[in-house]
């Protein structure tokens, strides 16, 4: 009787194949070594032969040092959520190189005594928002609203208008989040209509803070009103202003979206903001304000748990510092360059006698910004056929359908993408 065991190639002698030096160098022995086993395991069983076996452990590795694949983003969502919001610049990619080693984080050099952790990052982002009179880092905007909600007004009132009493997605609520605090709501107004005197009939000795926050993942149109940072100001409260996207400060591109500089010099006492959105860095909640405010928040028992790494701190203070970000290249590139790259990549495609045409296109912003506000833009209009392949193919590439075909829009792809994103459409054929 044939012992199918014998089959089943060894595990040294599989080690030892040329062809697995690569993922060994890359992922470490242990982890390659339980990729065999387990493709031993499938060998005993019969669903492969003992030739397929390494091509099998190859095939279940992560081609990189992690199970995460770079994507190239072709959908025009300029913030796409689900590809992790902004990438990097490539002095914050730098910036994260020098900073995985050791590193004098909460050192000072020149004395050899404990130094201000983030000390480099903090002054950059005062720097930037001059009329921020102080700031802080924490690891996310949710962790900003929690952190200021526990110092502030915990057992306190939070006045906060039933039209920004928003889901950002998932299922992630901003009033269950509030609540978690110990904090009460104090919702007033309508969905569709807050004024002054709404904020001024809620407020009194109760009253933690005022909360004003951007619903920046829907418009509300038609008979509306909404009560000014300005207008809240003068109440006797600190008002908190969630602007959501990360804009530090005004951008014609972005008529409508609210800035941190703006709002402070509006009256605010405190700002809070996503990093990883508008500004084009790593995953960071920013936090500006008032001396005190940011002092009460920097002290508290939560903001140590909420504290971001030295990676975070590298790369937010290269992004606030450094050259122009991805994000602010594609939000103002120019619509006609972007239309001749179109027309020169289908032509390459065409040539090779893939059915390929350049089209007109509109981009969005995405990550929670500017609702509602279209880019125009150019793409590559393939059959609805290549989307899937391209998904899977390596690198993946995401486009987006629209009426039967896949559409792959320039606006998020950087220039020197270009050849990539033709080779891997040729890929699919």
């Amino acid at each position: 009787m044939h012992d199918i065991r014998r089959a089943v190639p060894r595990t040294d002698v599989l080690l030892a194949d040329p062809r697995l030096d690569d993922a060994l160098a890359r992922l470490g022995r242990d982890r390659v070594k339980r990729a065999i086993g387990a493709a031993q395991e499938r060998c005993r069983s019969g669903e492969l032969t003992g030739p397929e076996v390494i091509a099998d452990v190859l095939a279940r590795l992560p081609v990189g040092h992690s199970a995460l694949r770079p994507v190239v983003n072709a959908t025009g969502v300029l913030l796409h959520t689900n590809l992790g919001r902004a990438p990097l610049s490539a002095a914050a990619i730098r910036a994260l190189t020098d900073a995985a080693g050791t590193t004098d984080v909460e050192l000072d050099l020149a004395t050899g005594r404990r130094g201000k952790r983030g000390r480099g990052t903090l002054a950059a982002l005062r720097a930037r928002v001059p009329e921020a009179a102080a700031v802080h880092v924490v690891n996310n905007n949710a962790a900003t609203l929690v952190l200021a909600a526990t110092a502030l007004a915990q057992g306190k009132d939070i006045v906060i208008s039933r039209g920004e009493m928003v889901e950002i997605g998932d299922g992630f609520r901003l009033p269950e989040l509030l609540a978690s605090t110990g904090a009460r709501l104090r919702e007033v107004g309508t969905t569709n209509r807050t004024v002054p005197a709404d904020y001024a009939a809620a407020v009194g000795p109760d009253t933690g803070v005022e909360l004003k926050v951007h619903p920046s993942n829907f418009v509300v149109a038609g008979f509306t009103a909404a009560a000014s940072t300005a207008e809240l100001a003068g109440l006797g409260v600190p008002v908190v202003v969630d602007i959501g996207s990360g804009l530090l400060t005004l951008d014609p591109a972005l008529p409508d979206e609210p800035d941190a500089t703006t709002m402070l010099r509006s009256g605010a006492a405190l700002v809070t903001a996503s990093a990883d959105k508008l500004l084009g860095g790593p995953q960071a909640g920013l936090l500006l304000g008032a001396a005190d405010l940011i002092e009460r928040l920097r002290r508290h028992p939560l903001a140590r748990a909420l504290r971001v790494d030295k990676l975070t701190l590298a790369a937010l203070e290269a992004t606030l510092t450094g050259p122009q970000t991805p994000t602010a290249q594609a939000l103002h590139a120019d619509p006609e360059l972007l239309r001749r790259r179109a027309g020169s990549i289908a032509e390459q495609l065409r040539a090779a006698g893939i059915e390929a045409v350049a089209v007109e296109s509109a981009a969005v912003v995405g990550g929670g910004g500017a609702p509602g506000l279209e880019l125009p833009s150019a793409a590559i209009r393939l059959p609805d056929r290549y989307a899937g392949a391209l998904r899977t193919g390596n690198p993946p590439v995401l486009g987006r359908i629209r009426d039967n075909h896949c559409l792959l829009d320039l606006r998020t792809v950087p220039t020197e993408s270009d050849h990539t994103l033709i080779a891997a459409v040729l890929a699919c054929t």
